[in-house]
């Protein structure tokens, strides 16, 4: 019996045009003067942080993070993804989504540029260059990383230049924008960007379950009824809604609760158990047990530590 040696061709991590990147670094620092965000254009958003950042928790949109200096790292499921500036991130759903800097100082801070990605321009864009979409688009995950590339990183170099002239912003950055989505179609994030746009199958009712339990986490949830009303078996529900949110529809209700609750103790300043109730919590022991295993710290302490910070609350 003989062995066969498969030759793998790695590729090469791309590094970013020294000019381009020296250029971006500039402009953002100016944008972003100080640890926070600011949206460029609609849209795009820059930010900034002059220090590593602790885990912070927030829904994500429909969008990519490209890092131009610095590196992050996003949770969910139980799995990371970590990314830099030789690597970008598309997130295809709302989710609630875990976050952390994890390289940035004063000299050399975190700089990330966020792009909502908007369904009818992919929608359009797909059927420009005749792309069908998937088989099966519920078998990947709605977040990853890949390798960036040039001509990804050129456009968004471009994008943030707009800034400097409203004018030609107002007709470029449409163009700009669709070139963006156009070159992740023809990457390694296809599918993961034809999730945003796809309108039938089993993602129509993933992403319908997903807006359900976004807008209806207080209330009791019966996965069985859940899963009649949308036309699908309680094992299919489960395998295709956590191939997409890496959680079961249980877990993801917890996570859009115990958020819910930080934010109301955050905002509207109520005390935990009016908070833990308010989202669905009935016993205040429980929610706090849940609540410190989430977050790291009973409510109120949690919130006390956190007043004053400020929270990503893209999570990417």
């Amino acid at each position: 019996m003989t062995s066969q040696t498969t030759n793998v061709r790695i590729e090469p991590e791309f590094q970013p045009d020294p000019a381009h990147r020296a250029e971006l670094i500039q402009r953002i620092s100016q944008v972003v003067a100080f640890d926070g965000t600011v949206e460029l254009l609609p849209g795009l958003r820059l930010r900034r942080s002059d220090v590593p950042r602790t885990l912070e928790h927030g829904v994500s949109v429909p969008s990519m993070c490209v890092i131009v200096q610095g590196r992050k790292e996003t949770m969910l499921g139980g799995r990371t993804y970590r990314y830099d500036p030789t690597r970008y991130l598309v997130v295809s759903s709302e989710l609630p989504v875990s976050s952390r800097i994890t390289d940035a100082s004063p000299e050399h801070p975190y700089l990330g540029v966020v792009l909502n990605l908007d369904p009818g321009v992919i929608g359009s864009v797909m059927v420009e260059i005749g792309l069908v979409g998937m088989r099966n688009p519920t078998s990947i995950s709605a977040i990853d990383v890949s390798l960036l590339d040039e001509g990804l990183f050129d456009a968004i170099v471009r994008l943030v230049q707009l800034a400097d002239n409203p004018q030609d912003a107002r007709f470029l950055a449409p163009l700009i924008k669709r070139e963006i989505v156009y070159r992740l179609l023809m990457g390694e994030q296809r599918e993961r960007v034809c999730q945003i746009a796809a309108l039938g199958g089993h993602l129509q009712r993933v992403v319908a379950a997903i807006e359900r339990l976004r807008h209806e986490f207080d209330r009791p949830l019966r996965v069985e009824d859940l899963a009649s009303e949308l036309g699908m078996s309680v094992s299919g529900f489960h395998h295709h809604f956590k191939a997409v949110t890496a959680m079961s529809p249980l877990q993801f209700q917890k996570q859009f609760r115990l958020q819910e609750a930080r934010r109301l103790m955050l905002d509207e300043h109520l005390d935990a158990a009016s908070a833990g109730y308010q989202v669905g919590y009935h016993d205040a022991a429980h929610f706090s047990r849940e609540y410190k295993r989430k977050f790291g710290e009973p409510p109120m302490r949690d919130v006390e530590r956190l007043r004053g910070t400020t929270l990503d609350g893209d999570g990417i």
